[in-house]
């Protein structure tokens, strides 16, 4: 056998499993659903009708929806920036220092190891028993706040655990990158006379491009697709104020109409604007990879 065709041989032995697990239960249920929206199914009946574009025109015209679609892009804008920002600070904060570097890395990183709804619990009792005690007993009357139950103030408490979980996973991108910068280039830059914020935005933040582009994609498509931390703190309410795509999804299918052609006419929706999104990221951050 020859040397090519025994090494792609092996490589599809390899991967043939993970593709296979792929296909099964990621690629196969999507072909069914992007099939299942253009009908009026209601996920339990054998029979069904094609309908054509029906679900998808009603969709774009759903104003809880649209609502839902809008409170979805708003949080994904803070969530790139912010869990972004944090996370490097946190990974060049690491980095900075000479002793204990694997203790910090556990503690940052171990949110991310907890279950999302266990740690929306947790942060629920946080929010509406330990703040407003705590705002009474220190004198701290900001920490008072409708944290769950006001539409405004709910999102930042949705922003706040989401960070809180995520920024871990981040960081340890960050910090692997970081480790990566050749240390001769900063004293170089340094013995120029190069203070801290020009090293940082001349040598180091072209040298991590490439784990900028991983982290901003990961923290988009997750933002996109949440569903547990709002599932756990507000479940979509008040008013479903704070229902994000995929919890509106998620009800329209099982909790609200049984319509299931709809709901999965929305799904289509969201994966075709997180496509979008997606391209449009990987495309400007490659450019900016080359250009570093």
């Amino acid at each position: 056998m020859p040397r090519a065709l025994r090494h792609y041989t092996m490589f599809t032995i390899f991967v043939a499993p993970a593709l296979l697990f792929f296909a099964v239960f990621t690629l196969l249920p999507m072909l069914g659903g992007a099939a299942y929206s253009f009908t009026n199914w209601n996920g339990l009946a054998r029979t069904y009708s094609f309908i054509g574009i029906a679900n998808y025109t009603e969709a774009l015209r759903d104003p809880a929806f649209m609502q839902a679609l809008l409170f979805t892009l708003k949080y994904v804008v803070l969530m790139v920036l912010l869990q972004n920002a944090i996370a490097l600070g946190l990974a060049l904060l690491i980095e900075s220092r000479r002793r204990a570097k694997g203790a910090y890395r556990t503690v940052f990183f171990m949110p991310n190891l907890m279950s999302m709804i266990i740690g929306a619990f947790m942060w629920t009792f946080i929010f509406t028993k330990l703040l407003p005690e705590l705002a009474e007993k220190a004198s701290l009357p900001f920490l008072d706040q409708a944290w769950t139950s006001d539409p405004k103030i709910s999102f930042f408490a949705i922003i706040i655990v989401s960070l809180w979980q995520g920024a871990g996973y981040m960081m340890i991108i960050y910090v692997a990158a970081l480790q990566g910068v050749p240390q001769d280039m900063k004293e170089a830059a340094r013995i120029d006379g190069a203070n801290g914020w020009q090293m940082f935005r001349s040598i180091t933040l072209p040298m991590i491009t490439q784990a900028l582009t991983i982290c901003i994609f990961l923290t988009l498509n997750a933002a996109f697709n949440t569903f547990d931390v709002v599932y756990g703190l507000t479940g979509g309410g008040p008013g479903r104020k704070t229902e994000v795509v995929a919890m509106h999804i998620f009800q329209e299918a099982f909790n609200y109409n049984y319509r299931f052609g709809f709901a999965n006419a929305k799904a289509m929706i969201l994966f075709v604007i997180v496509l979008i999104f997606t391209l449009i990221q990987v495309k400007v951050m490659k450019r900016r990879e080359i250009e570093a």
